[in-house]
């Protein structure tokens, strides 16, 4: 952990805020494609709860950024973060829907999606340029990982619902995948 904590100076001493920014911008731009590549690919299988409900799980793993100093966020502004995502997670909410297909069910294309991921993609990128000014790189990274975090877990229970619905009225199988 001290090894862990040295690095984590480093970089928030050593590498200017700028790069932080730029180089965190870019990585996050990456992500999002992929993001949009693998649920492009995920929507080709029948869903699962399994597959419903993993992906928060997996996130909740981020929140051990907070251990370190750098990344804690003041309380008002984690209730800033809690309120955007939650209202990101709306249109998620809204915009995923499912189709009964032989054998299964899936989650429906939508284009409405593809435009929520790129306008989230530049709220993200617009936001961290007018806020990185006033609030430190870290501080801003534990911002936008709870207003992920906000955004995804209500998302996700919405899905479990729907489908959880769909499921009962139409009597289809549970997938196990």
């Amino acid at each position: 952990m001290l090894k862990l904590q040295e690095l984590i100076d480093f970089i928030f001493t050593e590498i200017p805020p700028l790069y932080l920014i730029v180089g965190s911008t870019v990585l996050f731009l990456v992500m999002g494609t992929f993001a949009f590549f693998v649920r492009a690919k995920a929507a080709k299988r029948p869903i699962s709860p399994k597959r419903i409900i993993l992906p928060p799980l997996f996130m909740s793993s981020g929140a051990l950024m907070f251990l370190f100093e750098e990344f804690r966020v003041p309380s008002l502004q984690v209730v800033e973060a809690i309120i955007v995502g939650l209202l990101f997670s709306i249109l998620l909410i809204r915009t995923t829907n499912f189709e009964i297909k032989p054998d299964g069910i899936y989650v429906k294309r939508s284009k409405a999606f593809l435009f929520i991921l790129g306008g989230l993609l530049v709220f993200r990128l617009i936001a961290k340029l007018i806020l990185s000014s006033a609030i430190d790189v870290g501080e801003l990274g534990g911002m936008f990982w709870i207003l992920a975090f906000a955004m995804i877990v209500p998302w996700r229970i919405g899905m479990l619902l729907k489908y959880n619905k769909i499921r009962n009225e139409k009597s289809v199988p549970v997938n196990t995948q």
